[in-house]
């Protein structure tokens, strides 16, 4: 393979936010998701909250309203089903919940700084995606600075025309890296959807298993499991991250940097 210039073979690493740099469990939009709909009444589980987790926060709600529990409750609470006004009008509520709980959740994910200093030394351009909109992520941004993490690009929900699992999000971020070509990139979520929207752009895709929305537990309940019980929910998440399209799949961003030189070596092998 040709590269547009000398150097490392991997060309920029795109990562996602919560549940893989910061929030831990992917905690902060299952509390605002809930947090909205028992406004209206409605009790939403956890399970339903994350089903479609990575999306953009728009369609996400949009993808909740779908599910039949969901929608059956709602038609029987408020006498119809849930339309695009009673959608919108959720997702005003929603990004100020969003805002509020993702600011409580912004911690670092433990060894990611580390890693993105790491990607830095090697020359790799580091990128990121997410589904959360630029006003959802304010700040998260100014606490990862703070903690030493800053990536060169940020691409948020609604900025470009479809969002995840189209590969457009990553694209727009290694056209902005200069980053190519894409099969010299990798894309690291800890969501099906993000493994799906790595495979369609032709990035490498490494799934997280441990510290986001596949497993949604955070570091104390994590750490708490059974051994038995954490080895069977990480090969749950592992399976379900593969079947997206995950070339690879570790615990945590923390376990990323031995892979991104297998990665390396394949590139520069092919």
């Amino acid at each position: 393979m040709s590269f547009p210039s000398s150097g490392f073979p991997v060309r920029a690493v795109i990562f996602d936010w919560a549940g893989t740099m910061v929030d831990f469990g992917c905690m902060a939009p299952v509390r605002a998701l809930i947090e909205v709909f028992a406004a209206e009444g409605l009790e939403l589980s956890e399970a339903e909250a994350r089903a479609d987790m990575g999306k953009a926060k728009l369609d996400h709600l949009r993808a909740i309203l779908a599910q039949p529990g969901v929608a059956a409750r709602w038609a029987a609470a408020k006498g119809a089903t849930a339309g695009e006004g009673e959608v919108l009008a959720l997702y005003e509520r929603l990004e100020l919940a969003m805002a509020a709980a993702a600011a409580r959740s912004a911690q670092l994910i433990p060894g990611a700084a580390q890693v993105a200093r790491e990607l830095k030394a090697l020359g790799v351009r580091i990128g990121s995606g997410t589904g959360y909109t630029r006003a959802m992520m304010a700040p998260i941004l100014a606490a990862a600075a703070q903690q030493g993490y800053s990536p060169e690009v940020v691409v948020c929900a609604g900025e470009t025309p479809s969002g995840r699992p189209a590969p457009l999000m990553a694209w727009k971020a290694l056209i902005e890296l200069d980053a190519w070509p894409a099969e010299a990139c990798i894309k690291v979520d800890d969501a099906p959807v993000g493994m799906a929207e790595g495979k369609a752009a032709g990035c490498w895709t490494v799934g997280l298993a441990a510290s986001g929305n596949e497993m949604g537990l955070d570091p104390q309940a994590y750490n708490a499991l059974p051994e038995a019980e954490r080895k069977a929910r990480l090969a749950e998440a592992e399976r379900a991250l593969r079947a997206a399209g995950a070339d690879f799949v570790i615990e945590d961003v923390s376990q990323l940097m031995p892979l991104v030189h297998e990665i390396a070596g394949r590139i520069a092998a092919s």
